[in-house]
């Protein structure tokens, strides 16, 4: 079994002007103890996601020493392998959990978003090292977010797998033990790290040791 980092950063190309600005935040993260790292891009330019995640993979290999950062592509298996991503992030939309696990292998991590019991359940059953529930709060992360899930959500889940859990949606470092403390492993968090990533990250660490 997989071990998560209480802090699990999503760098959203959608927050970021450019490819530097999402670079000079990723180092940032890095640089504040970060060591998983999800690559978000929605707008569907594979041409500048694979720009992107390449030079993430580059900045995550640029610090030695230091510990192995861990780079998730969203959506994505085909990007993660040319760009050789740690593992791959999927929806309820995207791509079945066995069909990237048939493209990346055993070797790379597998994460799949789950908002409710029934979804957790089924993937759950899949190969998947690790299950998000969520969105726990109110989130403007996302366009069409699903139902909240709350706290109660977090518990539930906790209930129904033995699989390590990251909890996403609106979470901030005023609320981020409340989740812990309701069973998650890993906290998922966008828009509470924007301001100051590196101080802001290291405080997360701080809250949540």
């Amino acid at each position: 079994m997989i071990l998560l980092p209480r802090l699990y950063a999503i760098v959203d190309s959608s927050v970021h002007l450019s490819t530097q600005g999402l670079l000079a935040f990723a180092e940032e993260l890095i640089a504040g103890g970060c060591t998983l790292l999800q690559y978000r891009n929605k707008g569907g330019n594979a041409r500048l996601m694979l720009e992107q995640a390449t030079e993430l993979r580059r900045l995550s290999r640029a610090r030695v020493p230091a510990p192995h950062v861990r780079l998730i592509m969203n959506d994505r298996a085909d990007l993660c392998l040319t760009a050789e991503f740690d593992g791959v992030h999927v929806g309820q939309g995207d791509l079945s959990p066995e069909s990237v696990r048939a493209i990346i292998g055993t070797d790379r991590w597998l994460g799949v978003s789950t908002h409710n019991p029934e979804q957790l359940r089924e993937a759950d059953l899949t190969s998947a090292d690790y299950l998000a529930i969520g969105p726990v709060f109110a989130t403007f992360s996302k366009e069409k977010p699903d139902p909240v899930v709350g706290l109660e959500g977090v518990r539930r889940a906790r209930q129904l797998t033995r699989k390590p859990l990251v909890a996403i949606g609106g979470i901030t470092r005023a609320n981020a033990v409340s989740v812990i403390e309701a069973g998650a492993d890993s906290v998922a968090v966008i828009s509470d790290l924007l301001r100051e990533p590196g101080k802001s990250a290291e405080e997360f660490f701080r809250i949540l040791r």
